[in-house]
């Protein structure tokens, strides 16, 4: 019986982690070389371990490009590992969408890759590696003694759109004046008509306006328009067509229109809440999560450029 005590003990310490193991990505083939790895739609909790962010994995001639890493290393690890599943292809090259950490901590899971991103991203990776690690650790409940940020090597200026070819695939880095973040960036794969939207573009999710410049990514997602997209994968959520892509910046110019012709009126942000017609809003997920503070970071915006 004394012999018996320590695996008891052991295995009753470990059932909390059984009960916490991360889900895994819902894989979908794209086509014979890109596949979209979805990750969970809830915010990143003790239950997801963190896990939250949606990846792209584009297969070339001799290794993989993997496109955003998630929000741990043991995320990179996990995602790793559907990789593997795949294509025993080694990933050769990462890119970073833009500087979040639910994005961009998973990189140190792979070593041998080539990180890639937009020159601001890398600058606000480095500057906010604390702020997002203390954040994950929080919501998580735990610490992540191996996780750190992994900046760029190669990056792209604002406002520019560069065409380069990667392993044999051709890829458009499209780095736009601002959106969801300073330093977005977006990939188009013209051969294959996908395009990865980062955070720039989310489905069924309540976008996040926490470090976004509101009236540029309206501006950004009229761009988006433009392209020829059959799949859109976006930073979250399932994947989007092009009336997806469309119906968001509708909704969000909406939104904008809104709260500045509240402001015009003298209304305060939250009367302008009361006023503004979110039916269609509330049907997306972290809608109360979101919303207050998306509407005071647009009634700001508005503010300033009125000065």
């Amino acid at each position: 019986m004394k012999r018996f005590i320590p695996f008891l003990c052991a295995a009753l310490l470990a059932l909390p982690a059984l009960a916490d193991k991360m889900p895994e990505p819902k894989v979908v083939k794209v086509n014979e070389r890109v596949y979209a790895l979805l990750g969970p739609v809830a915010l990143p909790n003790k239950h997801n371990q963190g896990y939250t962010v949606n990846s792209t994995l584009i297969v070339g001639d001799t290794g993989a490009i993997l496109i955003d890493t998630g929000f741990t290393d043991e995320v990179g690890a996990h995602l790793a590992k559907a990789i593997a599943k795949l294509t025993p292809k080694p990933v050769t090259h990462i890119v970073n969408t833009h500087h979040h950490g639910d994005h961009t901590f998973g990189n140190v899971a792979f070593p041998q890759a080539k990180v890639i991103s937009s020159e601001m991203c890398r600058k606000l990776l480095i500057e906010g590696e604390a702020d997002w690690l203390a954040m994950v650790e929080g919501l998580v409940g735990r610490k992540f003694p191996n996780t750190r940020a992994v900046p760029a090597t190669e990056v792209y200026a604002k406002n520019s759109r560069r065409q380069v070819t990667l392993d044999g695939v051709k890829l458009e880095f499209w780095v736009p004046e601002a959106a969801h973040t300073a330093g977005d960036m977006l990939i188009w794969l013209p051969d294959d008509k996908v395009l990865i939207g980062g955070d720039v573009l989310v489905n069924q999710v309540t976008p996040n306006f926490r470090d976004a410049t509101v009236k540029q990514w309206i501006a950004t997602l009229a761009e988006v328009k433009k392209i020829p997209a059959k799949t859109i994968v976006p930073g979250h959520g399932p994947l989007m067509t092009s009336k997806d892509a469309a119906a968001m910046h509708a909704r969000m110019a909406k939104l904008y229109a809104g709260v500045e012709a509240g402001y015009k009126a003298g209304l305060s942000d939250s009367e302008i809440r009361k006023q503004l017609d979110l039916s269609e809003w509330k049907k997306l997920h972290h809608f109360e999560q979101q919303m207050g503070g998306n509407i005071n970071k647009a009634y700001l915006e508005v503010e300033a450029a009125a000065f």
